[in-house]
């Protein structure tokens, strides 16, 4: 389905009936990549799984920016009126959830985030030096986010108010102690470090995640 809201067009699925989740997906991907954790999720929770701008079948932007992807979303919960939902993001989605958690304080219930980060050098040195080489080749806007963006401050996440569980793989490549970080500026929030798990290897197409977030939703 498609939606306008922010003034662009954004496409989401709806799955299942019952308190409402909002699912967030990382860079360069899809909603798709939920596909097992909604299978789960969609027996017992509304799941609005959707296509952040320029991803997927949502509008290819001109502009791009994890602020623009938080405003977008607030826009849809407010567009459809869901009284405060879940929302789990995965990657830049945990970004954009934070962001959203630190505009709209009482917007949601309660927020997931894995495999975030705050600003750039969160990532694992060679990580981010990949993707500053890649930058520079590609000229690819959505590269160029991850390598300029996000700034978030520690003091702006002590702001948060609802509980936020923080996750992270074991080899992620979001630095452990940013993770860390993270979790300790968020005052009503649980950090669980994944073990034997990379960035997304319980996520993309895993119903390991909803075996991780089910105790916390």
């Amino acid at each position: 389905m498609i939606i306008n809201v922010n003034n662009i067009n954004i496409n989401y699925e709806v799955f299942g009936e019952g308190m409402p989740i909002i699912l967030l997906h990382g860079n360069s991907e899809t909603h798709k990549v939920f596909d097992k954790l909604i299978e789960r999720l969609q027996n017992d929770y509304k799941v609005y799984a959707i296509d952040s701008r320029c991803h997927g079948e949502s509008e290819d932007t001109k502009e791009i920016s994890y602020d623009l992807m938080a405003e977008d979303v607030i826009a849809f919960i407010k567009a459809l009126g869901l009284e405060t939902p879940i929302l789990y993001g995965f990657s830049d989605g945990g970004i954009v959830g934070l962001l959203i958690a630190i505009k709209e304080p009482d917007l949601l219930s309660k927020l997931i985030v894995s495999g975030a980060n705050i600003n750039p050098n969160g990532l694992q040195e060679l990580n981010l030096l990949f993707y500053k080489i890649a930058n520079l080749v590609s000229k690819n806007k959505l590269v160029k986010m991850m390598v300029t963006e996000p700034d978030i401050k520690p003091y702006q996440l002590n702001k948060v108010k609802i509980p936020v569980y923080v996750l992270a793989g074991e080899k992620d490549l979001i630095r452990q102690k940013h993770t860390q970080l993270i979790a300790d500026s968020i005052p009503n929030s649980t950090l669980e470090i994944i073990k034997n798990e990379t960035h997304g290897s319980y996520i993309v197409h895993s119903d390991k995640i909803y075996h991780i977030i089910k105790k916390f939703i």
